[in-house]
């Protein structure tokens, strides 16, 4: 019997774990992933941002790898972690409605790294994998098939709110197994919508901020922008407290540690989008003796976050993660190990027509991404635009009365309120702010082909259930 590629890799990949030499526990790296929450990379210090106050990361970035071009495979929170911790499409996982728990047939990073000695851990916000079983209907359904299945991945769960950091991780490392490596994935909240007033003493100076290029300067959109500074601020220390701990415990040179957010910030153009302000994150790695401080312009996807830690750990990358690692380019080997990403917008919350057919509840979508162009596919161009989460807040309704007294800028009214097209393509050298489309020129034809059918293979190699874009 001929077997399909996903049963293939669901045999074979115990068998490659199990062959791997049996490298001592001191030999493999403790790990460390930190995650903050809807945080696009041009908001961070260490990525060219004059005013935002990212001291802690903008060290941190000074002692490691900071990698400019990673995109997340999803711009919103529950697809883009199965990335991270699959090393797989969230649509090739069937994590495509918010709400999904990950299949339990799905095998997840710290089940890999356990099976070689590992001590493993999630802990503080919600890590967004195990669904929810809210409500009279679906709890009972959850109950009576197992879905939520977490408890059993890992050695340490826990979900707690904020200001808990620091007792929860010092927890997680107060019960680490003598002699035996760790992996812990760290969650935090900020800066995730709705943002504080008063997240940190001193805020950010509204009208000093820079407006991307994809944003007009309006009153609201600057108090907004501040207000998700002051929370990228204060995420800042936490992520230092966590960087005191290991420190304090003389873990540093032992452990390899990543930072990235898991999706762009709730803002138009960000989050829900497959644009770059909502996949674009920053992605911050730092591992003593083993990487060298510099920086990557390196094509990079959320897919490969697990492919990248295994082998760090001394083990193979399963056949059925379509990930790659991104271990020979952190450590200088090569410099790229990939020519495109991809990116997959999918459901967003647990209610998509509670407040209208809009793309903050609802939109299907996919994207594929060079260094030099973007293609996006819309299958659901009749969707009307509004921003995931931030839709009633200051800046999209000034945005929206702008556009309605004819005040806005004509990219912006094309952008945001015009007609969606099935196709979207952006030279994205001479247009960074994705506000020009292309698609259709002839002068592009074969750049628009070219990338049309790197989308196809990947749809069809993920069993997508869009339609395909060619027909051929």
């Amino acid at each position: 019997m001929k077997l399909t590629r996903r049963q293939m890799g669901a045999t074979i990949a115990p068998a490659l774990l199990k062959a791997q030499p049996a490298a001592g526990a001191s030999q493999r790296p403790n790990i460390v992933m930190i995650l903050s929450d809807d945080h696009t990379a041009e908001f961070t210090g260490c990525y060219g941002n004059p005013v935002i106050q990212t001291p802690n990361l903008d060290r941190f970035a000074s002692q490691g790898m900071r990698m400019t071009s990673m995109f997340t495979a999803a711009p919103q929170c529950v697809p883009s972690r199965t990335g991270f911790l699959t090393g797989r499409s969230p649509v090739a996982v069937r994590m495509g409605r918010f709400t999904s728990p990950l299949p339990a047939d799905v095998r997840t990073l710290p089940e890999y790294l356990r099976e070689v000695g590992y001590y493993t851990g999630i802990c503080r916000r919600t890590y967004h994998l195990d669904g929810a079983p809210m409500g009279k209907v679906s709890k009972p359904i959850y109950e009576k098939h197992g879905l939520q299945t977490f408890h059993r991945r890992v050695d340490y769960l826990d979900i707690s709110p904020p200001g808990q950091t620091v007792k929860k991780v010092t927890e997680f490392l107060d019960r680490q197994p003598a002699g035996r490596p760790f992996f812990l994935w760290v969650n935090f909240n900020d800066p995730h919508h709705p943002w504080d007033t008063n997240a940190i003493p001193n805020p950010h100076d509204r009208a000093r901020l820079p407006i991307p290029g994809y944003l007009p300067d309006l009153p609201g959109v600057r108090e907004d922008l501040g207000r998700y500074y002051d929370e990228v601020a204060r995420m800042d220390g936490e992520f230092q407290s966590v960087l005191d701990i290991l420190e304090q415990r003389g873990l540093t040179e032992k452990s390899l540690v990543l930072f990235m957010g898991d999706n762009g910030a709730a803002i138009p153009h960000g989050k829900g989008t497959l644009y770059d302000p909502g996949l674009n994150v920053p992605c911050l790695v730092r591992w003593p003796q083993r990487i060298r401080p510099g920086v990557s312009r390196a094509l990079a996807s959320g897919e490969d976050v697990t492919p990248t830690l295994l082998e760090a750990a001394g083990l193979s990358v399963p056949h059925e993660m379509s990930g790659k690692s991104l271990l020979p380019v952190l450590t200088g080997q090569r410099e790229s190990v990939r020519q495109h990403v991809f990116s997959a917008r999918l459901t967003h919350g647990s209610r998509p027509f509670k407040e209208g057919t809009t793309t903050h509840t609802f939109d299907l979508s996919r994207m594929v991404r060079t260094q030099h162009h973007k293609l996006i596919y819309n299958c659901t161009p009749h969707m009307q635009y509004s921003p995931v989460d931030s839709y009633k807040e200051r800046s999209w309704l000034e945005m929206a009365e702008e556009h309605y007294w004819g005040r806005l800028r004509p990219a912006f009214d094309r952008t945001y309120f015009g007609a969606r097209p099935v196709l979207e393509l952006y030279d994205l050298g001479n247009d960074p702010a994705e506000l020009s489309n292309l698609a259709g020129r002839p002068e592009l034809a074969q750049v628009e082909r070219q990338l049309l059918e790197a989308l196809q293979e990947k749809m069809i190699l993920d069993w997508d259930f869009l339609p395909l874009p060619l027909a051929e």
